[in-house]
Order: structure tokens, then C-alpha cells, then sequence
């Protein structure tokens, strides 16, 4: 996720991250570093094949954003960095001239062209491929006519290839954050030769970026992913080491252990189970910071009681339930802040009081008196359990769900509790198809540093991240207003009314704030997380 120079509209209309406080580790045992050696890091079986447009999830995305760059990178706090951009220009934000630098090549041999974003970007787009991330080009020309349903065109207008090394975008209206976007992964150029089989180019993928892939066969489902360095790679991210190997984890505490042990180098996250002496064990091998992440609960509106008035009440009363200061205290040791929104506090224009922000606190009396409200409305079907669906192998969330379904027992009489499903993979494709029997755990890692990145690709209408299958035009109405509000005070205030609406629909829960909890090993040094929480896994080096 991604300045020869980038256009003076980056910094008066683009929403970008405030700094963060960006601690790393120190040398490794005091020793020499091996900018040969293989780092190991921790991950859980991607969702989906490695096809950038079609990855959306952590497991996928570290994978991904190792291996392929785009236009432009993200720097540690946020800050856009040109990558395989030489210039990104528009002087209406609607009409963007796109200039790559030259003489770039895929790891494959093959040239990095304007016809290869072109191409990744149309492929993306057309729905007959059917990309988790297609709505990410929802805003460029001719959208709508690769995505509309049954659609056999794959070749949006506003797409248009000038020379080798540049194109052009039309986006059907002005987009004040469009050009901070071009970080993310459903972004980055693939070469012509993935077209020809994708589902071959998903087991081993070919890049531009940090990484490539070790070999044909590196990745060996449900146990590892090796990668090593891309000595061809010449952007702002070019690794200090010799590669990763992500070891894939059924059980969050066993890869505690191995980090322990010295036998995994990198954690990107310390397991619920280990927040309360996980500083005393690693001492000044473990980070503790803000970064632009949320957790929240979805509960989908094709469930029996959450749909209409009365489930508006109940999504209210289920919120109040919820005491998010005594689950961060006792289960996850204060390592969390309290959500008072939808967004995450680390991005320019979050308000902790935006309207309808009192949804977020916890009054046990004012959830029964809104849930009794609900009832004379439509009563509760009780042959319709509420349960929490979570994954069992990354991040320990057995612990707070079960916290947080036995509050709601209590303070509402419900029947509530925890469903855990084996992988994260799992609960993804339920999540995604629609075919959830409760709510689900939810929240968001962000793609780019905005907060139109924090409601869009959850909120909308067939949005893939949508959880709770959620659709009010009105939202959606407001979002396009930030987007072609003329500066960036403009766009934050079009921005947070429509976190106000989400606060009183709540098609999901929000909870708590997340913290970048990493931990590494005696045998690597300059370990820190990104503004979006990942670990800087090029940037990590290794004692020889």
C-alpha cells in the first residue's frame, strides 16, 4: 500500500493520517545484521487465491502488499510516497493524467506498462470475474457497465492508454481522495501473462514489489508462504533482508510460543491470552501503539430480529449492553480504547462526538428500556439464538466474545454466546455469501489513510466488506458529497454526518479502537507497524 511528485491536490483535498508514534526495535543482540537472511513472520491461510483484486482480508494482504507496489506507497505515518508513479496530475479531480516511470519490470521479465494498470483495473472492475474488490473502481467512467449484472464487457471508457508510460482516468464526478487511494492493493499493476490462466497466477503470483515468490509451489497451503527479496525493486521500500517466510498459525498461542522461543522472528499481533504479561516477557521486543484499525460486531439484516424499527432499537439496546471499558480492562488489559465511532482516532477529521455517539456508551437501563420499546413493536422471535461468530485461528477472540455475549445475556436477557468457526477463511466466505446465522466480528484495517476508506467498503450497497448486507441511499448520498467536496474541511464535515447516521442505524457494534500489539524476537532489530497497524516486514533486519 503506497513523490518524483504527486499533484498539489494530494495535500488540499486529500484525508490523510495524522503521525504516529512510530517505536521500533532496537539491534538485534548488539550484533551485525545479514541483509541475506530470511525473517519469519506469523499469518493465517488467505481466504482466496493471491489476485490482488481479489483480496481482502489480512491473510491475503500481507502476502499481497510483500509482493506487488503500485502507483504510489505509504510511508510509515501515512504520508503517500511515489512508487511506480512518475506523476499522478488532475486540475479538476475528476480528469487524472497518470505517468509510470520507465524501464520498470515485473519478476517475470515482463515490462510494468500503462497497459498493465489499465488491464489489472479493467479485470478488477468487469463483474464476469467477479473481484472482491471491484467496487474500489466504482468511481472511474464506465464503471457501471462492466459491473452491472450479467454484464459481458470488461474495457471501462474512462480508462484510456496514452504511451507506454501513461494513461488516463476519467471518474464519473470529482473524487477529493482519489489519487491517496492509489496505494492499496486492488490498485498495483499485474502483468499480461496472468490474464492467460488467473487461477494459476493466484497460486504463484508474479509482482513488482519488495518480495517475490520464493519458487513455483511456495506456498504450501495452511502451513507457510515463502518469499524472498526482489533485488530488482528499486521503490521506497526495498527490503533489508533476504525474504519472509509467513508461517501459517491455527492457534494464536502457539505462535506465541514459537516468538518466545526465538523460533518465529515477527508477530503482528500478541494473542488476548498473552496482553497481560506479554511486556514483561519480550521487555523492548514488543510495540504498543494506535494505528487506524476498529473492531466492531455486524449483525446482518436478514436476520429475523434486526431488520425495521424494531430492530433499529435493538441494535441500539445491544450497544448500550455492551460495557467496552470493562472488557479492555479485565480481558484485554487496556490495551484498547473505548469506539465512539465508526472510524479510527489516528485519521484527520475523527470527531469522538459525533452525533448519535451516545449509542456507544454503556447504560444498562437504557438498553431494556429501548429493547421493551422494540418488543411492542415486534416482539423478540427467541427461536433465533444471538451469537457472535469469530475465527479461532488469529488474534484470541474467544476471550472477549465470550465477555462481551455474556454482558448482553445479562443486561438484556437474551440468550447470546459465542460461535467459533476454525479459520478465519471460513467465517470470511460465510460473512461475504450471506449465509450467517448470527452477527459476526467485523471491523476494519485500513486500505488508505482516509475516513471515507472506514464506511465505503463496509456500509454500501454490495460493497464485498458489507457484513450486515446494510443499504441507506442517504449514506451513501453523503458519502459522495465528501468525496466531491472542493477542500478537505469540507469532506471531513460530509464525512463524519455520515458516521453520525451509521451511529444511529448501527448495522454493526462498534467497540473499541485497536492497538498495534507486535512482538519479535533476539534475532531482528527495527521492527515497527505501519500507520495501518501491518508490520514493516522490509524494513526488519536480521543478525547474522
Amino acid at each position: 500500500m503506497r513523490f518524483s511528485r504527486i499533484s498539489t491536490f494530494a495535500s488540499v483535498a486529500a484525508i490523510s493520517v495524522l503521525a504516529l508514534s512510530g517505536c521500533g526495535g532496537g539491534t538485534a543482540g548488539g550484533g551485525e545484521t545479514d541483509s541475506s537472511a530470511i525473517i519469519t513472520a506469523d499469518s493465517v491461510e488467505p481466504q482466496n487465491p493471491l489476485v490482488p483484486t481479489n483480496t481482502s482480508e489480512n491473510g491475503g494482504g500481507v502476502v499481497v502488499g510483500s509482493i506487488f507496489s503500485g502507483l504510489i506507497a505509504y510511508d510509515e505515518d501515512g504520508k503517500p510516497q511515489n512508487d511506480l508513479a512518475d506523476s499522478i496530475d488532475s486540475d479538476d479531480n475528476q480528469n487524472w493524467t497518470i505517468k509510470i516511470k520507465k524501464d520498470k519490470k515485473f519478476t517475470n521479465g515482463e515490462p510494468v506498462t500503462a497497459q498493465s494498470f489499465v488491464d489489472s483495473w479493467n479485470y478488477g472492475a468487469a463483474v464476469k470475474n467477479a473481484q472482491s474488490g471491484a467496487n474500489f473502481f466504482s468511481p472511474i467512467e464506465g464503471y457501471d457497465d462492466v459491473s452491472k449484472e450479467g454484464s459481458e464487457e470488461d474495457k471501462m471508457s474512462g480508462l484510456q492508454v496514452v504511451d507506454d508510460n501513461t494513461f488516463t482516468v476519467k471518474l464519473k464526478s470529482p473524487q477529493s481522495d482519489f489519487n491517496l487511494r492509489l496505494g492499496y492493493s486492488a490498485y498495483v499493476p499485474m502483468p499480461e501473462s496472468a490474464f492467460k490462466d488467473m487461477k494459476a497466477f493466484g497460486e504463484n503470483p508474479v509482482g513488482y514489489g519488495p518480495y517475490k515468490m520464493a519458487k513455483e509451489g511456495a506456498w504450501q497451503h495452511n502451513t507457510q508462504i515463502d518469499l524472498v527479496k526482489n533485488d530488482d525493486y528499486d521503490g521506497p521500500q526495498k527490503a533489508k533482508n533476504g525474504g519472509v517466510t509467513f508461517k501459517l498459525y491455527q492457534n494464536p498461542d502457539t505462535a506465541y510460543q514459537d516468538l518466545l522461543a526465538n523460533n518465529l522472528d515477527v508477530l503482528q499481533q500478541i494473542p488476548t491470552s498473552a496482553l497481560g504479561n506479554y511486556k514483561d516477557d519480550l521487555g523492548d521486543r514488543s510495540l504498543d501503539e494506535p494505528y487506524a484499525g476498529n473492531q466492531t460486531i455486524a449483525i446482518p439484516y436478514y436476520l429475523k430480529n434486526w431488520s425495521g424499527e424494531a430492530g433499529k432499537l435493538r441494535r441500539q439496546a445491544l450497544s448500550m449492553a455492551i460495557d467496552r471499558d470493562e472488557v479492555i480492562k479485565v480481558i484485554l488489559n487496556g490495551t484498547r480504547k473505548p469506539a465512539t465511532d465508526m472510524t479510527a482516532p489516528v485519521l484527520e477529521g475523527y470527531k469522538d462526538d459525533v452525533k448519535n455517539s451516545e449509542n456507544t456508551k454503556f447504560d444498562k437501563d437504557k438498553a431494556k428500556e429501548l429493547w421493551e420499546q422494540a418488543e411492542k413493536i415486534q416482539p423478540y422471535d427467541t427461536s433465533e439464538k444471538f451469537t457472535v461468530a469469530y475465527n479461532a485461528d488469529a488474534g484470541g477472540h474467544k476471550k472477549w466474545v465470550d465477555a462481551v455475549t455474556n454482558q448482553i445475556k445479562n443486561n438484556l436477557g437474551i440468550e447470546a454466546e459465542g460461535k467459533s468457526y476454525s479459520t478465519f477463511k471460513e467465517v470470511r466466505t460465510d460473512a461475504t455469501s450471506g449465509k450467517l446465522t448470527g452477527a459476526v466480528r467485523s471491523g476494519w484495517l485500513g486500505d488508505y489513510p482516509s475516513l471515507y476508506n472506514f464506511m465505503e467498503p463496509t456500509y454500501t450497497k454490495g460493497a464485498n466488506s458489507n457484513d450486515s448486507k446494510y443499504d441507506n441511499p442517504e449514506f451513501e448520498k453523503k458519502l459522495d458529497e465528501g468525496l466531491q467536496a472542493k477542500d478537505k474541511n469540507a469532506a471531513n464535515k460530509a464525512f463524519q454526518e455520515a458516521d453520525s447516521m451509521l451511529l444511529e442505524d448501527l448495522p454493526a457494534i462498534p467497540l473499541w479502537y485497536q492497538q498495534a500489539n507486535m512482538g519479535w524476537s533476539e534475532s531482528v532489530s527495527n521492527v515497527k507497524a505501519s500507520w495501518n497497524g501491518t508490520p514493516m516486514y522490509f524494513d526488519v533486519e536480521k543478525s547474522s
